[in-house]
């Protein structure tokens, strides 16, 4: 929970350089990522399903081991365990060329993930509004407002020409603890007949695993879209990440 503070400001950094370090924190952890596996917890409407995260080969696989947080039957886990195995048997018999694809279909979602955090930088300009407590942590704590002439690169950022957030960040390794934003007006998306609509939000928190990495934590959407510009969608995602451990 962030507690209240005065206002106040570190001799020698202003937003601009807190930002840029922080910049440099995410790039690390963004390259020491595919090097852990952990367990995820989804939450939809319907309730949770929890699944063991794990690199196979150079890339991800989910294997389903909870439903509304409690283990599967004995004969479901085995059911689970030889989808696992049959997964292992299949990637260890492609040809290199399927091989390649399959690494590559990973890593070019991997980029797009990032650079809708990336951009934050890009798209926001940053105010110092001061420093607290956010869970156990010291942190600055930015305000961030939409760029004057800030060019998305893609449709996925173009997003962020229509949103606001906040960002707290530790102040002695400046990762991101929190952060936050929100659509505060239409955005139309180019390429597709939709608009983002106020509403739109995502939450994005991280924790250390290890002594310089630190990665998520708690993701959380809910969007709002117009497709046609007429007709309504809403679609939400809620992630729990924990238990961190490297690959084995």
């Amino acid at each position: 929970m962030l507690l209240c503070s005065a206002m106040r400001r570190r001799p020698g950094l202003d937003a601009t350089q807190i930002i840029s370090r922080s910049v440099d924190a995410i790039k690390h952890d963004w390259d020491a990522d595919p090097q852990y596996e952990c367990k995820e917890r989804d939450r939809t409407s319907d309730g949770t399903k929890t699944y063991e995260d794990l690199m196979i080969d150079g890339s991800p696989y989910q294997e389903l081991i909870a439903v509304n947080e409690r283990p599967l039957p004995p004969d479901q886990q085995a059911a689970e365990k030889q989808k696992l195995q049959a997964a292992i048997a299949k990637r260890k018999a492609e040809s290199p060329q399927d091989r390649a694809q399959r690494i590559s279909k990973y890593e070019e979602q991997r980029k797009r993930n990032h650079a809708l955090i990336q951009d934050l930088t890009k798209a926001f300009d940053f105010k110092l509004a001061g420093e607290g407590r956010l869970d156990g942590h010291r942190v600055y704590v930015l305000d961030a407002r939409p760029r004057p002439g800030y060019q998305p690169d893609s449709n996925q950022t173009q997003v962020l020409t229509g949103m606001k957030g906040k960002l707290w960040i530790d102040t002695a390794t400046f990762q991101w603890v929190k952060v936050q934003a929100e659509v505060i007006h239409s955005v139309s998306i180019d390429g597709f007949v939709a608009r983002v609509e106020p509403g739109t939000r995502f939450q994005l928190e991280k924790t250390p695993v290890a002594k310089d990495v630190w990665l998520p934590r708690h993701f959380s959407m809910r969007s709002h879209a117009k497709i046609f510009f007429v007709f309504g969608k809403s679609s939400s995602d809620d992630e729990t990440y924990f238990d961190y451990q490297p690959q084995k």
